[in-house]
This record gives C-alpha cells, sequence and structure tokens, in this order.
C-alpha cells in the first residue's frame, strides 16, 4: 500500500468519525429541544459523509480504469467507519424527528 492510499484510508477515517460525531451531537441538541442546533449538526454530518463519499468514489474510479487496490485491514477499518457513521446518521435523522413530534404534543 502506497502513501496515497493510506492518506485515503485515513480520510475515510477521519470522515466516519466525525460524522457520527455531528450525529450524536445532533441526538443531544434534539433531546433539549436546540432543533435549529439538531439540523445544523445533522447537515455538518451529512457533509463529512460527502468527504468519505467523494475518496471511496476516486479509489473506486481508479480501480474502474485498472489500477488494483490492495485490500487491506486498514482498508477494511475505514470502509467500516464509514458505514457505520451513515447507519448512525440514518438512526440520528429518526430520533430528531421524534424528539420534534414529542415537543408539538
Amino acid at each position: 500500500m502506497n502513501e496515497q492510499e493510506q492518506l485515503v484510508i485515513m480520510q475515510l477515517i477521519m470522515a466516519g468519525g466525525n460524522a457520527k460525531g455531528s450525529s450524536f451531537e445532533a441526538i443531544k441538541a434534539a433531546k433539549v429541544g436546540d432543533f435549529s442546533t439538531a439540523e445544523a449538526k445533522l447537515k455538518e454530518a451529512d457533509s463529512f459523509l460527502s468527504d468519505a463519499h467523494n475518496a471511496q468514489t476516486g479509489m473506486l474510479t481508479e480501480e474502474a480504469q485498472g489500477k488494483k487496490h490492495p485490500v487491506s485491514l486498514l482498508m477494511v477499518h475505514g470502509q467500516d467507519h464509514v458505514m457505520n457513521a451513515i447507519t448512525f446518521r440514518d438512526l440520528a435523522r429518526e430520533i430528531v424527528d421524534l424528539y420534534k413530534k414529542l415537543a408539538t404534543k
């Protein structure tokens, strides 16, 4: 694995971790009724996930053009971070929506 591949993997790990953190902050904000902050944090999570998606797309494009990338434990770890962050963001969106409904009753 070369330095560029390691950099992309670290971007995946960081973006996934940041997205999950922002999603958790959205839940905490919604819990106390701060829905504008909750929405801002969900948008922030989406932005981090977009960064991860862009990093993945670059590697997929290279793969489609014939440049092979080794599948290492570090690569699997990076992809795992992104997938967990996507799931967590989706659940955070649902939880924020539930808190909004509870606040209007």
